[in-house]
């Protein structure tokens, strides 16, 4: 007996925590369950086959809106081809409207609901020993399947929560997950009721452990993963359990492992935000959802969020520089139209985040905004990932202006690639949406849109936009976009307006003492260091050039762009009095 679960994945660096934690919970029948894990990038017809290789006597898949579609069409040809195997699916996306998703789906035989570990321990049993009958099958609490030889779904009885601290830990042998982000869960469940979020669904609110929890987190930091991202809802719900996992890992830190928490910003209490203030820079980073500054808005989706307390945490995590911070925003909230949703991005955008993540809602099924959609005027993709077209406040002409928005800031302000380019504009452009918008239409009217740009290109179309409105002196932008470029990397190539490098070729030969490790550029212009969140007034031309000299093998620990010394023509002067060769 062979049973598969199949994961298709939104990319390679990820991985799908369901089924590693469905196969460690079934832990008697291991030797007969086998995973296979898939990308969105894969072809269809590439995982058919694999899957089609693997012969399995049962075939499982993990379903999400991100691949849905996927699996929908893999079972279906699998079906054809393999009608005897049952194919069985589970997760959130197939955990609604049961009937309906069956009526679609007539390759599906049974749907695990809801919470799956026992639920698929109890259908490998089934399985393994052999079983028949469907009234064993009728006893398996939270799952639904065909009744065989009738025309009707059968769905079995609710499935009891389960004691989070029973699922074995799922990552003992790290050789499947090298080069990939870990994620892991300290808690399910919510105790907030966002109405666009299924956790919301979900109020018995449960927690693993806390040695268990101590114990796991020891073992990535031994092994050195680079990245664990806990996938808990609201971390920071229960002060306490956040308390104990943020000394842990403090404790523990060995310099190497990041860790990702989702929180709420607001509920940090002062003794949680000094001790975010004492971790090394880089040991953690803080996703916060915001999702609009509206308080229409977010008393209409049920946000239980005071954004006084969320800005006032925001800077105070800001201040001490050790964390790096996600603000997300959604597009298409209830009582938010083009002009309300503009403000709170710029509400959102003068706070500075390292990276403000624009989204749009999600309509998905089993949520208070899917039952109430009508009600919202809402028109969404009738497939995953069911994402918001117009609503009665905001029209589909009007999602498209905020899609540009988002495209342009996910190239120029959350890729981190136009830092200081991006806080001199700001002083330009004080209002950030109407700059983003104007530039994506710029970027649409010359037909730039939907093509791979090289970063010199996308730094070639920002100089000639910004240089269209004469608003800016074309020096300065020319030295800023080269100052981003060398503080990411060391350019195999240059822009068409540095200078050429051989003027100052002996200068780098004295200064660079490690290769192509460094590289020294010289500058009119000081620019804003990392503490420097925003500009007042545009940096002055020098009578005399800088030197500044980026240091590859001493990046920032948070955005990792490369360490900056500003040196004077003097004291390279200085230095090249005491070089084996003169100026």
């Amino acid at each position: 007996m062979k049973i598969l679960l199949t994961a298709i994945n939104a990319k390679y660096i990820h991985s799908n925590l369901a089924v590693y934690n469905l196969k460690a919970y079934a832990k008697e029948y291991r030797a007969h369950i086998e995973l296979a894990e898939f990308t969105i990038n894969h072809r269809s017809e590439y995982i058919l086959q694999e899957i089609y290789k693997k012969n399995p006597d049962v075939l499982c898949f993990s379903c999400y809106i991100w691949n849905y579609d996927y699996v929908r069409e893999v079972a279906e040809e699998f079906h054809k081809l393999r009608p005897e195997v049952p194919i069985w699916v589970g997760g959130p996306e197939v955990s609604y409207e049961i009937e309906e998703m069956f009526a679609q789906n007539p390759a599906f035989f049974g749907a695990i609901i809801g919470e799956g570990e026992a639920t698929f321990a109890e259908l490998a049993e089934y399985y393994c020993k052999g079983k028949h009958k469907v009234s064993d099958l009728q006893e398996i609490a939270g799952m639904a399947f065909r009744m065989p030889g009738e025309n009707r779904i059968y769905k079995t009885a609710d499935r009891e929560p389960l004691d989070l601290s029973t699922i074995p830990f799922c990552y003992e042998d790290m050789e499947d997950f090298k080069n990939r982000i870990i994620y892991y869960e300290s808690s399910r469940g919510c105790p907030f009721s966002c109405s666009y979020c299924l956790s919301s669904i979900d109020k018995r609110l449960r927690f693993r452990d806390i040695e268990l929890v101590k114990r796991e987190l020891a073992f990535f930091i031994e092994k050195n993963v680079p990245q664990v991202k806990f996938v808990d809802r609201t971390f920071n719900c229960l002060h306490s359990h956040a308390m104990e996992i943020w000394r842990f890992i403090k404790e523990k830190d060995k310099g190497i492992t990041n860790f990702h928490f989702e929180i709420a910003a607001d509920l940090l209490n002062e003794e949680e935000l000094a001790l975010l203030s004492t971790l090394r820079p880089g040991l953690v980073q803080l996703e916060i959802g915001v999702q609009s500054t509206n308080e229409e808005t977010i008393k209409e989706i049920h946000r239980s969020m005071q954004l006084s307390d969320v800005e006032a945490a925001v800077r105070v995590i800001q201040k001490t520089g050790n964390i790096h911070e996600h603000l997300d925003l959604i597009a298409g909230l209830p009582y938010e139209d083009y002009n309300r949703f503009a403000q709170s991005f710029r509400d959102i955008y003068a706070l500075k985040p390292n990276q403000l993540q624009l989204g749009f809602l999600k309509v998905l099924k089993g949520s208070y905004m899917y039952d109430h959609s009508k009600e919202y005027g809402m028109i969404y993709q009738g497939k995953p990932p069911y994402e918001i077209r117009q609503t009665k406040w905001l029209s589909y002409e009007e999602v498209l202006k905020i899609k540009l928005v988002e495209e342009m800031l996910e190239v120029y302000y959350n890729s981190g690639q136009f830092e200081i380019t991006m806080k001199i504009l700001d002083v330009v452009y004080p209002d950030a949406f109407a700059f983003f918008l104007h530039l994506g239409e710029y970027y649409e009217k010359q037909g730039y849109l939907a093509m791979n740009h090289s970063r010199i290109r996308r730094c070639e179309i920002l100089l000639d936009f910004v240089m269209e409105e004469r608003k800016i002196d074309r020096e300065l932008l020319q030295e800023a976009l080269l100052y981003d470029l060398y503080y990411r990397e060391n350019c195999k190539s240059r822009p068409y307006w540095a200078r050429n490098i051989s003027e100052f070729s002996k200068v780098t030969r004295t200064m660079c003492k490690n290769g192509k490790l460094s590289h020294i550029e010289p500058f009119f212009y000081y620019f804003p260091d990392k503490n420097t969140k925003s500009l007042t007034s545009l940096p002055k031309r020098l009578e005399e050039e800088i030197y500044v000299l980026f240091e590859y093998e001493k990046r920032d620990a948070l955005d990792h762009q490369a360490k900056t010394t500003e040196i004077t023509k003097q004291e390279v002067l200085a230095q090249w009095e005491n070089a084996p060769t003169k100026f």
